[in-house]
């Protein structure tokens, strides 16, 4: 990958929107995983910078409850942080012991900070030791869909996830655009038209128009 050069230090670029995901095999919880192994399927892939620690606890408790709905929509969780395998059983053990949630997913073992690197995981500013709270949404082809960056304080909203899931794959199966907030069997949005010809057609097509440029139609 290309680097990026800020003051003294080079740091590798950040994947992009509509760009293919880094490639990577690591080991997890559940044995060596590549990124090409979730071909076919929608990928969430996320760090989070600790082992043993509350917020993470609540958040991996989070997307253990989730994870089932996630399955039904075609997406795969796979965690990662710079903590050992060995501390990853022993954490997703004591989840299960203290909080009665099943771990479903496997978590990558990140020691030498290779794909976190390559996914820019690190944020200095945070940490140099931990990964901050990233998500990447990887679509069926590997194709980098969508990235969220939270602070180590913030816990992340699993709700978010699959409004966020349910979004794109409308879009991809429809064509169209979601607005803010937008819920699976609200109004979507129409493509903009490209042209004066198509702007007049859309205002004679039915739909539900504020202006030529902002229409909305039921699915």
């Amino acid at each position: 990958m290309e680097e990026l050069v800020t003051g003294e230090q080079a740091a590798p670029a950040l994947p992009r929107l509509g760009s293919p995901a880094p490639s990577f095999e690591a080991e997890t919880t559940q044995g060596t995983l590549r990124l090409e192994d979730y071909r076919g399927s929608w990928l969430i892939l996320f760090s989070h910078p600790a082992d043993f620690t509350p917020v993470c606890t609540t958040e991996f408790v989070g997307f253990a409850e989730i994870a089932s709905q996630l399955r039904e929509r075609n997406v795969e969780l796979l965690g990662l942080s710079v903590d050992s395998t060995y501390s990853h059983i022993a954490w997703v053990r004591n989840i299960e012991e203290k909080f009665g949630i099943e771990v479903p997913f496997p978590v990558i073992a990140d020691l030498n900070k290779d794909v976190a690197t390559k996914y820019g995981m690190i944020m200095p500013g945070e940490s140099t030791t931990e990964t901050s709270r990233c998500v990447f949404v990887i679509d069926p082809e590997g194709v980098v869909r969508a990235m969220v960056y939270y602070p180590l304080t913030t816990g992340r909203n699993m709700d978010e996830f699959l409004r966020l899931i349910d979004a794109l794959q409308t879009t991809d199966e429809h064509g169209v655009a979601t607005p803010a907030n937008w819920r699976p069997g609200e109004k979507v949005i129409v493509p903009p038209p490209k042209t004066a010809e198509d702007a007049e057609e859309r205002v004679k097509a039915g739909y539900e128009c504020k202006d030529w440029y902002f229409c909305l139609k039921d699915l």
